[in-house]
């Protein structure tokens, strides 16, 4: 029963389905990477390599849910698993991956996602303004995470949940964390460019 989703599908309908439903939120995923990784060529990596997962296992998506949420989902893991790769150990070639990645027919997709995503960092740029990204990039990665997808991205909390594996409690309590860590920050910025708060002074 759980095959009636994209396992019935022809490669044509799955491609068609795929670049329809998957492509358009490159953007915001770009973005994403690139906050997560602070760095534009691991950030076009960690978007090939999501959507590439992403084709690969598209039969578990369902077709009328929030396509951006499952991406985002990807992302993150697959982020965590690159990270604790990368400090934890050697870094290992998943074979599989490999296997799975040019026994694809629908590699013609890659070319698309890599000319696009290396168009994306002054996007970035342009989102927020230089002080609020230096004080974003400045946070721990957990509470950096959840002020991009709630304040950037407009995730719900429960959208939140699921992304991040969490409970809803814990969204609420580490994005009152992240804010306050971030307003900390901002507030430091503000002064050391001699802005400081008139109206206090005033009183």
């Amino acid at each position: 029963m759980s095959d009636q989703r994209g396992s019935q599908l022809t490669k044509e309908e799955k491609d068609a389905r795929f670049e329809a439903e998957l492509l358009p939120i490159i953007d915001p995923l770009y973005n994403f990477a690139f906050r997560l990784t602070l760095d534009e060529d691991d950030a076009n990596d960690l978007v090939q390599e999501t959507y590439l997962k992403a084709y690969r296992f598209f039969e578990y998506f369902e077709q009328g849910t929030n396509a951006k949420a499952w991406l985002f989902r990807i992302l993150k893991n697959s982020f965590i698993n690159d990270f604790r790769k990368k400090s934890k150990q050697p870094a290992k070639v998943d074979y599989s991956e490999v296997e799975s990645y040019y026994n694809t027919e629908g590699n013609d997709n890659d070319a698309e996602i890599a000319s696009t995503s290396d168009m994306r960092s002054q996007s970035v740029q342009e989102l927020i303004g230089d002080e609020v990204a230096s004080a974003l990039n400045s946070l721990p990665v957990d509470f950096r995470t959840v002020i991009i997808l709630c304040d950037l991205e407009g995730f719900t909390y429960e959208e939140m949940a699921k992304i991040l594996d969490i409970p809803i409690g814990t969204v609420r309590s580490r994005l009152h964390r992240a804010r306050n860590f971030l307003k900390e920050k901002l507030e430091g910025y503000a002064k050391t460019m001699g802005y400081n708060n008139e109206e206090d002074n005033d009183e």
